[in-house]
This record gives C-alpha cells, sequence and structure tokens, in this order.
C-alpha cells in the first residue's frame, strides 16, 4: 500500500512538473488570482480572528468561558466547556479558525488530546460572511437564500458533533492537566499574537495560491463539472453554481466539505500540534451528507 502511494505521488509531481513547463502562462495567470483573493478576502477575513483566538487562548479566558458553557458543551458533545470557543470562532471566522483554535486550546492544556480530536471534527466551518456575500448575494442572488444556507450549515456541524462525539470513546482523564496561574496580560500576549498570526495567515495563503494553479490545470484537461471544482476549491465551486434548488444544496454541501485546499489550510494549522486529523476528515464528510437533505428540505420552502 506504501508503495503504491508512493508511485501515485511521484506520477502526481511529475504531471504537475509537466503542466508547469507545457503551460507557465497559465499558472501565472492562476497564481495571481489567487494572490489577489488572499489579498482581497482571506487576509482581511482572517487575520483579525486569528489573532483573537490566540488571545482568547494566551489570556486564560477560555477557561473563563470553559467554566460557563459546560453545562452546554458536556451534555451535548462530552466536552469540556473551553471547546466552546474553538466552535464559536469556527462558526464566525470561518476556515481555519477552529481548527487553528482548537489546536492552541490543546497545547495549553484545556482541552485533553481526546477532546481536542473530536472537537476537529466538527468546529472548523464557513464564516457568516462568505456565505452570505458569495453563496447568498454573488450565487444564489438572495440574502434570505445565504441565511437560511448558514443555518444549515450550523445545524449539520452541531448534528455531526452530537453523532462523532458521541460515537467515539469519551476520554474519563485529561492526556496532561490544564497549565492553570499561566495566563499571560494583555500586553504580553499581545505582539506574539500578532506576528505569529500573521505567519499562519500567509501560510493559509500559501495554499490557496497553490491549489488556484492546480485546480486551473484541473480544468484545462477535464470538463470543469462544479462537483469536481467543489471538491477541490470551496469559492470557485460556489460559483461555478447557478442560483435555484440544485445551487443551494450543492452550495450546502461544498461548505461543510470545505474543499481539498481548505483541508491543506487545515493540516498546516495542526501541524506541530501532534492531533490526528482522522476525525477532522469524517466530520466533514459526514457534515456534508447530512447537509444535503437539510438543504433539500429548506430549498423547498425557497423555491
Amino acid at each position: 500500500m506504501e508503495k503504491l502511494k508512493n508511485i501515485l505521488l511521484t506520477v502526481l509531481l511529475a504531471g504537475f512538473a509537466a503542466a508547469l513547463i507545457a503551460a507557465p502562462a497559465e499558472a501565472s495567470d492562476a497564481a495571481r488570482q489567487g494572490l489577489s483573493l488572499c489579498l482581497q478576502t482571506v487576509l482581511p477575513s482572517l487575520f483579525p480572528f486569528f489573532v483573537l483566538s490566540s488571545l482568547v487562548v494566551a489570556s486564560g479566558a477560555a477557561e473563563g468561558f470553559g467554566r460557563t458553557l459546560a453545562p452546554v458543551m458536556r451534555p451535548l458533545f462530552r466536552l469540556s466547556g473551553a471547546g466552546a470557543v474553538a466552535l464559536a470562532l469556527g462558526l464566525v471566522g470561518g476556515y481555519p479558525v477552529g481548527a487553528r483554535t482548537t489546536a492552541e486550546l490543546y497545547r495549553g492544556g484545556a482541552l485533553s488530546r481526546s477532546e481536542a480530536e473530536r472537537l476537529l471534527s466538527f468546529c472548523n466551518n464557513a464564516g457568516p460572511g462568505f456565505i452570505l456575500g458569495v453563496c447568498g448575494t454573488a450565487v444564489l442572488r438572495s440574502t434570505r437564500a445565504g441565511l437560511y444556507l448558514y443555518l444549515v450549515h450550523v445545524a449539520a456541524a452541531v448534528l455531526t458533533g452530537v453523532m462523532l462525539c458521541r460515537l467515539s470513546p469519551a476520554e474519563h482523564s485529561p492526556a496532561r492537566p490544564p497549565r492553570r496561574g499561566q495566563a499571560q496580560s494583555l500586553a504580553t500576549v499581545f505582539p506574539s499574537a500578532v506576528r505569529d498570526s500573521f505567519a499562519a495567515v500567509w501560510s493559509v495563503c500559501g495554499f490557496v495560491v497553490i491549489f488556484a494553479v492546480v485546480l486551473r490545470y484541473v480544468t484545462l484537461l477535464l470538463p470543469p463539472s462544479p462537483l469536481l471544482i467543489g471538491f477541490i476549491e470551496l469559492t470557485n465551486g460556489a460559483l461555478s453554481l447557478s442560483a435555484g434548488r440544485r445551487g443551494f444544496v450543492l452550495c450546502a454541501v461544498f461548505l461543510a466539505w470545505g474543499g481539498m485546499s481548505v483541508h491543506a489550510q487545515t493540516l498546516s494549522v495542526l501541524e506541530d500540534s501532534g492531533l490526528s486529523a482522522r476525525l477532522y476528515f469524517l466530520g466533514k464528510a459526514t457534515q456534508a451528507a447530512l447537509s444535503a437533505p437539510l438543504a433539500m428540505l429548506i430549498a423547498n420552502i425557497l423555491f
């Protein structure tokens, strides 16, 4: 199996190298578009939430939220209350804020390894700005449809969390004790939060650019199916759809899945955490599967 993976990777890399040599202008144009998307959308939307998540964890505010929200998180998801911070920031900040916050909570000791990996299955989501602006206004031409799409997205994420957190074995004792008494003042953590968040956002932008190039070559070689585009990259997948029931349902599925570009971004923010992404991928597939019937029910009302 490992040998087959190596052969497949070699073939893919050789094909990508051949494409870069055969059509370098296409790569340059796609990279420029990807960089423009980063400067106009990704950097302004993600950077403030990356800073906020770092400040919440480093200042010790996550533990305060955790104590307050534990009565909600434990019955629903069998998680400590601190996980609510990652869920909330993931639902308002967009990909991959939820995953990054989870990794920081785990590093800080607010979550055990088991809790963090289960939380990853449903906390990393698209934000309302993208859903209302791109999917609602640009694609479906309806702010109302965008609002319902966001509600479907949130509902599918919560249902995924309830299902997978209950199916996965719960951990009765934390993998390591929370680091109490180590909260730092805002003046101390703010400079490092800004510096680290800026570096993290540019890492995300790197994946946006490279997947823009990959998507360009894929659509040159294969028929540009919305399903294929949405599987690879969320924004272009959504923009390839048209208004109506089908567009609404497929938008819901694309948002829940996230796309391979988002998955690569998520893996990058988890890189040094030591957390497994197995439940993360299972969660995105489950969320996509749940989003389809939920969206179909709402589409019958809207269209």
